[in-house]
């Protein structure tokens, strides 16, 4: 069995965006923003369900698809204040570097598109189906 401090050791060590585990399956992603659990979620939702999670930065949105995946355990650099909030509700254990009030956008210049794209809804659901279309529309563009 993996354990989170093994887990947060490969994130910073590999220069990756997101390391998860479960069980002895430990996978590595290295995409920005949350296109890796949007996959996740579509392409092996089972890996997601009782999971641990090591990541760079997380938001409101990242903390959605966490939970709508069923993760169990969550460290992470940065967390956002409405991400710990929903993860906690959701009880998911989460410990972070830096808590923050909102995660900014790639320039500074603002909040982080995801982040803002969640910040009004309340729903897991809601939440996901907005970042489904916001994902499709990047791809589009």
């Amino acid at each position: 069995m993996t354990s989170m401090d093994e887990l947060v050791r490969t994130l910073h060590e590999g220069g990756f965006t997101l390391v998860m585990a479960n069980g002895d399956d430990i996978r590595t992603f290295r995409r920005r923003g949350v296109a890796d659990l949007v996959g996740l979620l579509d392409d092996d939702p089972a890996f997601l369900r009782g999971a641990l999670a090591a990541d760079k930065v997380v938001g409101k949105g990242a903390a959605a698809l966490m939970a709508k995946g069923g993760i169990r355990a969550l460290h992470t650099d940065v967390l956002s204040r409405p991400a710990l909030e929903l993860l906690r509700s959701e009880g998911i254990s989460a410990e972070c570097d830096r808590l923050v009030p909102h995660i900014v956008n790639r320039a500074g210049t603002g909040w982080c598109p995801v982040e803002r794209l969640c910040h009004g809804l309340t729903s897991v659901d809601e939440m996901v189906a907005a970042i489904r279309v916001f994902v499709n529309d990047m791809k589009q563009q």
